[in-house]
């Protein structure tokens, strides 16, 4: 069975990323949860387990094999149990998906240090700077052209649930988090997106973790 180790589910992005796409598997695995930067931390993260990963999550063991970061396990996972649970059939919406899920694996640093994952929070909408404000409109250009595209009669970017949808996740619960104002066709994907199962349930099994990051507990965090 594949065990999956991710960070606390309030706060860590790519550790959501990791745990939707083994969802998305449909086959059970076990997950371990390691609270990130208490006490134990650093001398967690020397053990033989977070190794070859040079300690980050999330991690996917699977017998020997080890395979680290998100888009990784996504590809991995792909390799497994078929491309078509995580990738568009279309040629033209998979190379688009793939493009915009790399360009999120890459991209963002803005977004991501000024408006910090909390699936736990919700602020009231605070002034952006210039910077996250252009990142996230390349986000929203980048959903309108793949729904416009390829959206169809789904309610997904690319009509059903993949692994673009996985990697932009997320960024679905930061523009909840911090009150991101979005145009009405960006507020009805992110409504469906967080009533995906998959999705809900990381959310619900949040609010139940007792670890408190406290820097990134209020809308000044950085």
């Amino acid at each position: 069975m594949f065990k999956l180790i991710i960070g606390n589910r309030a706060y860590s992005s790519w550790s959501m990323r990791g745990w939707l796409a083994c969802k998305q598997a449909g086959e059970p695995f076990d997950e371990l949860v390691v609270p990130m930067f208490d006490a134990d931390w650093e001398k967690r993260r020397e053990g033989d387990e977070f190794a070859p990963s040079l300690g980050k999550v999330p991690i996917l063991w699977d017998g020997d094999i080890v395979v680290w970061d998100s888009l990784a396990i996504i590809e991995f996972l792909a390799d497994r149990f078929g491309p078509a649970l995580y990738w568009p059939e279309d040629e033209g919406a998979r190379g688009m998906a793939r493009s915009m899920a790399a360009e999120m694996h890459s991209g963002f640093a803005n977004l991501r240090r000024e408006l910090p994952m909390n699936v736990r929070k919700s602020f009231p909408p605070m002034k952006l700077s210039e910077e996250v404000r252009s990142e996230i409109d390349r986000i929203l250009q980048l959903w309108a052209q793949a729904r416009a595209r390829f959206g169809g009669t789904g309610d997904f970017l690319f009509g059903d649930w993949c692994a673009a949808d996985i990697m932009y996740a997320p960024v679905v619960t930061r523009f909840i988090t911090y009150g991101v104002g979005v145009p009405s066709f960006a507020a009805v994907y992110m409504k469906h997106v967080l009533s995906h199962p998959d999705v809900a349930e990381w959310i619900d099994k949040a609010q139940d973790e007792p670890w408190v990051i406290e820097q990134w507990e209020t809308d000044k965090a950085a």
